[in-house]
């Protein structure tokens, strides 16, 4: 198991490495998170797969977070895994909305369709990414639904229409309010009896 000590060792060896680079980095639930400019991430990237003491070759995920309080919106979030070392880094860049990241596509082509869902889910661009469009929604949707100030309805609904034999779009419309429900029954401590509940205490 990788222990607090080896992942401060190997966080001094990558401030060695990369100097100025490395904008900070910190261990959390014996994992080390670094940071750095969106600009340095494919240098970074490329180091960390390459160096000898490294060898993080397996990109796992790349994700987004929302921060919208933020001047830099959204942290771009990398994790990968090193089988040399039996450990995962995680690579965070905080971008502004209009910012754009580097692609790590030519560095690992696994990245594409991970890159490809960032755009898709929160709006970030990514440069040099061979094919950059949606993945998970469809070309004309609106919005970006992993933001947090995306509406839970949407902003369009989806039904096909007999009559135009094809799929539509319309703007959400919902055929009544939201209703609260506390599915609370006599057996949790309500107050009140719901219709039936007083044969159950009968045959009691």
């Amino acid at each position: 198991m990788t222990t607090n000590q080896q992942l401060e060792e190997l966080a001094a060896h990558l401030e060695l490495k990369l100097g100025e680079r490395l904008a900070g980095h910190h261990v959390a639930h014996r994992e080390l998170t670094i940071e750095v400019a969106a600009r340095d991430i494919p240098s970074v990237v490329e180091f960390l797969r390459t160096d000898g003491t490294c060898r993080f070759t397996t990109l796992v995920d790349i994700t987004a977070v929302d921060h919208p309080e933020r001047e830099k919106r959204f942290d771009v979030v990398y994790h990968f895994l090193s089988m040399h070392l039996n450990q995962r880094i995680r690579v965070k860049a905080a971008v502004r909305e209009r910012d754009i990241v580097p692609s790590i596509v030519d560095i690992h082509p696994s990245a594409n369709w991970f890159e490809r869902e960032v755009f898709d889910m929160f709006g970030v661009m990514f440069s040099g990414h061979p094919d950059l469009r949606r993945i998970l929604t469809d070309y004309g949707f609106r919005g970006y639904p992993l933001r947090k100030d995306f509406p839970t309805t949407g902003y369009t609904e989806v039904r096909y229409d007999e009559e135009l034999k094809r799929v539509v779009y319309e703007p959400v419309s919902l055929v009544q309010e939201y209703r609260q429900f506390d599915f609370m029954s006599p057996w949790e401590g309500a107050e009140y009896i719901l219709p039936g509940d007083e044969k159950g205490g009968a045959a009691g």
